[in-house]
């Protein structure tokens, strides 16, 4: 096993305590993950905040640069981070697992090296000169999730150190070790300080929200923890930007052709094995094209390779944990219990590992757990419809509001129809698909916030005013 230890002002740190990290694959320890404690939180926060002193005077163009520098070193060491990834989180190497995530990582730092917020003449006549400039807003907590541990590493944490934030960041217990070794790497990039991370359980997230040396807070995760994360930083009104659950709709009008749809609609409900905040997780399907849709939706569900993701011929790997696990099976045999139709999958191999494949359940309804309630597995529920109204009227039902989707041959329809959908992006045949230059982020309880583009950017600044008066003059 390798050696690990948090990173504070640019240096390996070891510490007293540590918990073992396991591989979903095959149940394994895969390594011992530091534990901080809160004197070693403090000492990350302090180096962060010395840091941020001489880092936010960097130029611009220097911050610009050090994120090309970034995205350099990810993708100079992209085989060690995505074979570590593949390790920890059990997606596969291949397809749009591991690679996919690391690749995608080195481009998102790329990207957000070329966005910049100038200053704003808001007034410039014979009575003053107002100037709105944007400044750093200090030392900036990220607390990421453990379905993409590294993209989203790289989605807080890049935007924060462009514009002239420093950062601590603490991974999740479950996926910490791409992450440690990936700050470890970038801290090669960049002054001391800049970047640091901490690792432990879970009351390091509640000491990092609490913190009075952060200044800001972004959290991707559960609408529950982001809740508990939102009380905790009152203490210092401090900044956030809450990146949380979803359980996305996706209604299939009558005119669709099944054949055209299934493949897109398997690839956005079960990416990343379905462990995916915007993956489409409830799917509502007019009765005309009901039992075709399913057919061939079950074509392409089928078959898929699924074992250890290590091995190149795998395109599925396991449920990332236990918890997760037995989460996403309870609601499988819930589903059963009261009359849903399983129409391929459901079978848990007699092996270890957390596996189960995809998994598609038919003549389900609102009101069951399945359909309610987020699976964030490779369980997708397929419920009937007759009116485009109640169909819209149940989507917006929930209490998420993150992604949604309408499928349709007429994309003009479409866009009307998704335009009635209560979250923050509404894709026309399509789920999921995501770019660093397109804002994101939910609505109702998925979230407070926008990330990527120039609007993400600005979520790690304050505006100012200077407010120039040429009455004197």
């Amino acid at each position: 096993m390798s050696d690990y230890g948090l990173i504070i002002n640019g240096n390996k740190i070891a510490c007293d305590n540590s918990f073992p990290v396991i591989n979903p694959a095959n149940e394994e320890v895969l390594a011992q993950c530091p534990i901080a404690t809160k004197e070693q939180l403090d000492d990350a926060v302090k180096a962060a905040a010395n840091a941020f002193e001489s880092w936010s005077k960097v130029p611009d163009e220097e911050r610009a640069a050090a994120c090309g520098i970034i995205a350099a070193a990810i993708n100079d060491n992209a085989d060690e981070l995505a074979r570590l990834l593949t390790e920890e989180q059990g997606k596969p190497l291949s397809g749009q697992g591991s690679r996919f995530e690391v690749g995608g990582a080195g481009a998102w730092a790329s990207y957000t090296g070329s966005l910049s917020l100038p200053d704003k003449i808001i007034q410039d006549d014979e009575a003053a000169r107002v100037i709105q400039t944007r400044k750093p807003i200090g030392v900036v907590g990220s607390i990421t999730p453990w379905n993409w541990p590294l993209m989203i590493a790289i989605w807080h944490v890049v935007p924060a150190i462009r514009a002239g934030n420093t950062v601590v960041i603490k991974p999740s217990p479950y996926t910490p070790l791409s992450t440690l070794r990936m700050v470890e790497i970038l801290n090669g990039c960049l002054p001391p300080g800049v970047l640091n991370c901490v690792t432990g359980e879970d009351e390091l997230g509640q000491w990092m929200s609490e913190h009075p040396g952060i200044k800001k807070i972004i959290f991707t995760g559960s609408t529950a923890t982001g809740k508990k994360v939102m009380s905790s930083s009152a203490g210092n009104l401090k900044r956030l930007t809450l990146e949380l659950g979803g359980n996305d709709a996706g209604i299939v009008l009558d005119d669709v052709d099944p054949a055209a749809i299934a493949q897109g609609i398997i690839d956005g409900a079960f990416i990343n094995n379905g462990q995916t905040c915007a993956a489409l997780k409830r799917l509502y399907v007019h009765e005309s094209v009901y039992d075709e849709l399913c057919t061939k939706l079950v074509e392409a569900a089928s078959n898929v390779p699924m074992g250890n993701g290590l091995d190149e011929d795998n395109l599925q790997g396991p449920i990332q944990n236990k918890m997760q696990f037995d989460k996403v099976t309870g609601l499988l045999e819930d589903a059963k219990a009261n009359g849903g139709r399983v129409l391929c999958g459901g079978e848990i191999p007699d092996q270890p590992g957390y596996f189960m494949p995809y998994t598609l359940v038919a003549d389900v309804s609102d009101g069951m757990r399945i359909v309610d309630e987020e699976q964030f597995g490779p369980l997708l529920p397929i419920i009937k419809y007759a009116d485009i109204e109640d169909a819209l009227r149940r989507a917006n039902a929930s209490e998420s509001g993150l992604g949604g989707s309408v499928w349709s041959s007429n994309p003009d329809r479409a866009a009307r129809i998704a335009a009635q959908l209560e979250c923050g992006t509404a894709w026309v045949n399509s789920h999921g698909g995501i770019a660093p230059n397109i804002p994101f982020g939910g609505v109702k309880a998925s979230g407070i916030g926008i990330e990527f583009g120039e609007e993400g950017l600005q979520e790690y600044t304050t505006i100012q005013i200077v407010n120039i008066s040429k009455a004197a003059a």
